[in-house]
């Protein structure tokens, strides 16, 4: 039967474009009211807010989130290399920012320890190529008061002098120039993005390079860590194979060790993941989770107080947090150009975590997202923060999960938690000056529990798809041994170059009819299969383009045992020494043979069909070389008086077809040539003579 293609108005994308150009230049009351309605979220569903229905569950979640991001802010900037308050003015502005623009009514914004990992490691290298000493222990800055020798004050103001910063700014100010300029030019990336609506880069990122890249920046973190957990100094690595140096170095002075930070950490881990594992137990009894980590800082800072553990155990504390706000400052152009290329891949990683998220829980709840706005909600959630002194963030999912559980309905909640972290800047935050750094560094590890936890997947994980496995253990590999930067690489391309594999040597197969039906099967996988005489039968599972034009070729020439080119040339060359002894007047050949029975082995034994069906349903499309491929093969074979007929071809791969002139200039051929199913094309090649 005779299928008729619908014939397609063509659309004149000129005018499309203009139509569109001139519906986006247009500025009317109405539509400055949705842009402004649709950049600010907040003026929609604010109005609506039901008071009694979702403020005590807000409340709840914000009061639990803000009790959490508190050691967690003063945890992280372990990691970002900066002192505790900026990761609570992060934490704050944050929150308040992702409430005015944000789509999602449970995602936690926020600072994260991958982000964080990130904006440290920047920071680290360019400080030690301005030329501080990464010592934690070093001064912060010139002329803070804090006592410090002679020499080590001239160092740092020779290499001030050498770098071209002002004198007066010294590591801790140069650490947080570099950690602002870094987070401003990632938030313009993102609004950028959205812009030109790039949020289609995020497909690219798939699962298994995201968990690989999550679990090898977790084993970074916990790599940097160690030196707080045990107590020593040791030089903060940089560079490729951090961890593997890392390690090395904590080897050759782990008899430097402090026992009370020991002592301190051991105590801390085992309070901390008792309380998770408890949590994670009881949790449906629990109208909210434990405070834990609060707690143990809280009792941990009293007893570094009062046991007086700096002074008399030399054990390394926070040292001074002060209250209130830093007047705002505009993060330096010249320091944008040497983190311009690092900025990328923050922005990305950053942008990919918070609209996955966002999605997810979307999704769980009955709500949409839009994701170009999620993408300008953290762009600004970077740009603004950078004025005030904070450092880049994302969406963390161990605190969404808490939010959801506690109750959340809308990001009022986001306002509550804001709120605590207010309260702890403008009052508390010197009270967390003996905060010894290991218990900190435990509250970090202990939170990495669901990202180490992915190691215990593998198996299942292999059990469900090896090359995913192969991807994850790749990603994962180049995060932690190589840099987090590199690993992200690492991870999208390899991924790519497995999806580039699967269809240059993809699945052939020989079909064969499953009995009394008008259906066929791949005949090495199913018992029962009849062949049908003299049609064999093609499956090719990837388009078809030019990567693997050969494997086609060489699957289809080994499954039907013949290649038509070889045996052409063999005729030929029969032929030519028939010729010759003809002339001279032999009427046997070279090979012994008459010439009655040399032209019987003139048609090899092994041809043993006169139809090829190429089954075109797993072909989605054909590329200028995948035409002239079938073009080939179908002259190949009709030289050997055998037809190729194709089945089950899509529109695009049809199209593909008529203009590259595979039936000829007129058509005429294309109703024997191409058939809806395979059935149809075998019934057409029993037909034929």
């Amino acid at each position: 039967f005779l299928m008729e293609r619908k014939t397609h108005v063509k659309i004149n994308m000129k005018e499309v474009m203009l139509a569109k150009l001139r519906k986006s230049c247009s500025c009317t009351p109405q539509k400055l009211k949705n842009f402004v309605m649709d950049f600010f979220p907040v003026l929609r569903w604010l109005p609506k807010y039901r008071c009694k229905e979702y403020i005590w569950g807000d409340i709840m979640s914000g009061l639990v989130i803000g009790i959490i991001l508190v050691p967690q802010a003063i945890a992280y900037s372990l990691l970002a290399g900066l002192k505790p308050i900026y990761s609570l003015y992060t934490s704050f502005f944050a929150n308040i920012i992702y409430f005015l623009m944000g789509t999602s009514r449970h995602v936690s914004v926020g600072i994260f320890s991958l982000i964080s990992l990130m904006v440290g490691q920047v920071v680290d290298r360019e400080l030690l190529l301005a030329g501080f000493d990464l010592n934690d222990d070093a001064p912060p800055a010139l002329g803070d008061g804090s006592l410090q020798n002679d020499s080590l004050s001239n160092t740092i103001a020779v290499n001030l002098t050498i770098v071209g910063i002002n004198a007066e700014c010294g590591k801790e100010c140069y650490a947080i120039g570099i950690a602002t300029a870094l987070t401003f030019v990632a938030g313009v990336y993102q609004v950028l993005m959205g812009i030109f609506r790039l949020g289609f880069v995020s497909m690219y990122l798939s699962e298994s390079v995201l968990d690989g890249f999550a679990t090898g920046a977790s084993l970074t973190i916990l790599t940097a860590q160690v030196k707080y957990l045990i107590g020593i100094k040791i030089p903060r690595s940089q560079g490729h194979g951090m961890l593997v140096i890392t390690w090395i170095n904590i080897f050759r002075n782990i008899s430097q060790a402090n026992l009370c930070d020991v002592i301190t950490s051991a105590i801390c881990i085992v309070v901390l993941v008792t309380a998770k594992e408890l949590g994670d137990r009881y949790k449906h009894k629990l109208k909210f989770p434990l405070p834990t980590e609060l707690v143990v800082i809280v009792v941990a800072t009293l007893v570094s107080h009062y046991g007086k553990l700096n002074e008399v155990y030399a054990s390394s504390v926070s040292g001074a947090i002060p209250t209130g706000f830093i007047p705002p400052k505009a993060p330096q152009f010249n320091l944008m150009l040497r983190v311009a290329v690092d900025a990328l891949p923050l922005a990305i990683v950053s942008f990919v975590f918070t609209v996955s998220l966002s999605e997810m829980f979307a999704k769980k709840y009955a709500y949409t997202i839009r994701a170009n706005q999620e993408m300008f909600a953290v762009g600004f959630c970077n740009i603004i923060p950078s004025f005030f002194h904070s450092f880049a963030t994302s969406a963390a999912l161990a605190k969404t999960l808490v939010k959801t559980s506690t109750g959340c309905q809308t990001q009022v909640s986001g306002v509550i938690s804001a709120m605590v972290v207010l309260l702890v800047l403008l009052f508390l935050a010197p009270l967390f000056y003996s905060l010894q750094k290991c218990v900190l560094a435990c509250i970090i590890i202990v939170s990495l529990r669901g990202a180490l936890r992915k190691f215990q997947d593998v198996p299942a994980r292999y059990h469900v798809n090896k090359m995913d496995t192969l991807v994850w253990v790749v990603t994962m590999s180049a995060s932690a041994l190589v840099s987090t930067e590199i690993g992200l690489l690492v991870g999208i391309v390899f991924s790519m170059l497995c999806i580039i594999v699967r269809t240059q040597r993809p699945r052939t197969a020989l079909l064969g009819q499953i009995q009394d039906t008008s259906f066929y099967e791949d005949d090495l996988e199913y018992e029962n299969l009849s062949t049908v005489p003299k049609v064999k039968i093609f499956r090719f599972e990837a388009p078809l383009y030019y990567a693997n034009r050969n494997y086609f070729l060489k699957s289809l020439y080994r499954l039907t045992n013949l290649d038509p080119n070889l045996e052409a040339a063999r005729r030929k060359k029969y032929e030519k020494k028939e010729k010759q002894h003809l002339k001279k007047g032999n009427h046997r050949t070279a090979n012994g043979l008459g010439i009655r029975e040399t032209t019987l082995q003139l048609v090899p034994k092994q041809i043993d069909f006169q139809a090829l069906v190429v089954d075109c349903s797993s072909i989605s499309f054909l590329d200028t070389t995948g035409v002239n491929t079938l073009k080939e093969i179908l002259k190949d074979y009709k030289n050997l008086n055998i037809s190729v007929l194709l089945a089950c071809c899509n529109p695009s791969v049809i199209d593909s077809l008529k203009r590259g002139g595979y039936f000829g200039r007129d058509f005429g051929c294309m109703q024997e040539m191409l058939f809806h199913s395979i059935h149809n094309a075998v019934l057409f090649a029993k037909d034929q003579k």
